[in-house]
């Protein structure tokens, strides 16, 4: 199946923070404020900053266009709270590192997520929490990027592999409420009897849809992106799902249902380049094999 070009464009917006190692001058910046940190930046803008958590994600993300030529296009944005004059050290090292990132906003200490919005992207990724939760409440799919427990492992596959966990994620925190609120017994009477009845949308189904377009355009047996959703739920709460992705036409490459147990391991025999996660928990598991960005949505973090 081959789409247009234009309907099978992928935008992602992402921050400063989250792209490159900004430990050093953030401690600057919460421990000797903005005066400090300016003149630390402009001092060292030939200094050339060293990836972040995000920055292999970003390098796939971007290596997708030359893969998919003429049939999909993903463009990365770059949103910083850092002025245009500070900023000028996060382009050195963006042209530095060869990303074919062009688009950029500096808006000097205010809120970067209303600009995410404002460009199309179908992700906001960054390290400010409160930026990530104005973003999903302006309705645009958002994750905290957490910082690895480890060195940035290197990717096994040249597939640009992203994880999903189910509910408050790609689907409503509908059910999750039911079983936070009635208990497990409860939740799988509930799903068993809405098993025809097809989840609401969560904040990241745009993303996946737009993810799937992509998929789309190139041939199911040599797709660059390979998607997983990796869920605690089991028999017999696994109908819904299928059946609500079944409903939305979208296709997800593996599917696990782990029953509760631990994430960690089965993201890293799955290869994650990135995993989406409400629930804290989960993401702390997750975050030491692979990386991980928490979305702050649904009754898990009421």
């Amino acid at each position: 199946m081959t789409t247009n070009r234009e309907e099978s464009k992928l935008v992602v917006a992402i921050s400063s923070r989250a792209l490159f190692n900004l430990d050093d001058s953030h401690e600057i910046f919460e421990t000797q404020g903005i005066d400090a940190y300016c003149k630390f930046q402009i001092a060292h803008e030939d200094n050339i900053l060293e990836p972040g958590v995000a920055f292999p994600l970003v390098v796939k993300l971007l290596g997708l266009n030359e893969q998919l030529a003429g049939l999909a296009s993903v463009e990365v944005i770059l949103l910083s709270r850092n002025s245009a004059d500070t900023g000028l050290r996060i382009f050195n090292s963006i042209q530095h590192h060869n990303l074919a990132i062009t688009r950029a906003t500096f808006t000097g200490g205010s809120s970067t997520y209303s600009y995410a919005k404002a460009m199309g992207a179908h992700l906001f990724l960054s390290a400010n929490p409160a930026d990530v939760n104005s973003a999903l409440e302006f309705g645009l799919a958002a994750a905290t990027i957490l910082p690895l427990n480890r060195e940035s492992p290197k990717a096994p596959s040249h597939q640009l592999r992203i994880a999903f966990d189910g509910d408050a994620v790609l689907f409503s925190d509908e059910a999750e409420r039911i079983f936070k609120m009635e208990g497990l017994d409860a939740f799988t009477a509930s799903e068993k009897a809405s098993a025809h009845k097809p989840l609401s949308d969560g904040p990241f189904r745009g993303f996946l849809t737009a993810l799937h377009k992509i998929q789309s355009s190139a041939p199911a047996d040599n797709s660059p992106i390979r998607t997983a959703l990796i869920t605690a739920r089991a028999a017999p709460a696994h109908e819904r799902v299928i059946r609500t992705l079944r409903a939305w036409n979208i296709r997800i490459d593996e599917a696990l249902f782990l029953g509760g147990m631990d994430k960690g391991e089965f993201l890293k025999a799955f290869g994650a380049d990135f995993f989406f996660d409400d629930q804290k928990g989960h993401c702390e598991s997750a975050r030491q094999h692979v990386p991980t960005g928490h979305v702050p949505h649904g009754i898990a973090n009421d």
